[in-house]
């Protein structure tokens, strides 16, 4: 048992899916920024992408099962040859479609057309900006990165988006440290970047760093991984549970294998097939193995309806104290108003 089932016996809760909402695809790893904070390490140098293939086949499930939300990330997901593709397939199929932009891609060689075609499409934009303050900004995701972002969200906001459009930024702290309150931070965004470059949007979201990856490498370099563990756990939140983004979201890897969450995918927790009479239960410390005595085979999205999904008990780790640290933390930013005192 991982210490944050541990939490959740502790509070006499369960975590298991609900019905399907959001499918979010990670089309790849490959991205035009190396952030310190980088849950899926992305890099330009990395080469994992989806293929044709298996875009093919993904397509055909959104046309055939209709997830209210497509949610499409990377790396950058720009970068994808079949990124259009995924959004027309979406927009066809009924989906509300996001691309999560680290907006600097807008100012790449080669995806001007970002803007037009995303507003024409009627794409929700999830834009990660994790300061208003350029210092804080660059350290994070590196130098000049600040002022491309706002060169971008202020095209973003020639076509529409921050007014008649869904332009939505994330806030991630810099360093091991949990997220203000995400209502009063984003009052202070929206003074900072509509007074200081008249940049208009929608909402603003935060996201606990997730200890894993890059950002966890960081983090025991310099001996901090445990203080930091030790500070998410002192945090768990139980109101935060039943709004986890795991319970709704199915995330599908490059490969199109599936995963309760992104942050799962990050560890290879991939979802695997049901046992007779049971939910194909997983636990981990740090990664899924399956239960004891299992033989279980691993899912790809095509082997799954949202139908058998629901009721599926969670694949968990200690990360996942993340998520219910404070306010919570989910992509659609913090799950509770109010920061819980830290016992």
């Amino acid at each position: 048992m991982n210490c944050f089932q541990a939490k959740l016996i502790e509070h006499g809760l369960k975590l298991e899916r609900g019905p399907l909402q959001t499918l979010q695809i990670n089309v790849g790893r490959k991205c035009n920024q190396t952030c310190g904070h980088c849950h899926v390490d992305a890099a330009p140098w990395r080469t994992e992408m989806m293929d044709g293939p298996t875009a093919g086949r993904i397509a055909r499930w959104i046309q055939t099962h209709r997830p209210a939300v497509l949610d499409i990330t990377g790396g950058a997901p720009e970068l994808s040859e079949h990124f259009r593709f995924f959004v027309e397939t979406g927009r066809a199929s009924g989906c509300h479609v996001i691309d999560r932009c680290n907006l600097t891609i807008i100012e790449t060689t080669g995806y001007a057309w970002l803007p037009e075609y995303l507003a024409a499409q009627q794409v929700e934009v999830i834009a990660s900006l994790p300061c208003y303050i350029e210092e804080n900004v660059n350290a994070q995701r590196g130098q000049g990165v600040f002022a491309k972002s706002i060169r971008a969200l202020k095209k973003l906001n020639a076509a529409g988006y921050g007014t008649r459009l869904p332009l939505n930024l994330v806030y991630n702290p810099l360093g091991a440290k949990l997220p203000p309150a995400q209502t009063e931070l984003e009052l202070d965004y929206k003074k900072e970047l509509r007074g200081r470059y008249g940049i208009e949007f929608s909402s603003l979201f935060t996201i606990t760093n997730q200890p894993i990856a890059r950002f966890a490498d960081d983090l025991r370099e310099r001996g901090a991984l445990e203080t930091y563990f030790d500070l998410l756990a002192r945090s768990f939140n139980p109101a935060t549970v039943e709004n986890l983004m795991c319970r709704s979201t199915l995330s599908v890897g490059w490969r199109g294998e599936v995963y309760d969450c992104d942050f799962n995918q990050m560890l290879g927790m991939q979802l695997t097939e049901a046992n007779p009479g049971g939910h194909g239960r997983t636990s981990s410390s740090e990664t899924a193995t399956t239960a004891t005595g299992s033989s279980a085979r691993k899912l790809f999205l095509w082997d799954v309806t949202p139908a058998c999904l629901d009721g599926r008990e969670v694949a968990t780790g200690r990360h996942c104290l993340a998520c219910t640290a404070g306010c919570g933390s989910s992509c659609t930013g913090a799950l509770e108003k109010e920061v819980p005192a830290i016992v």
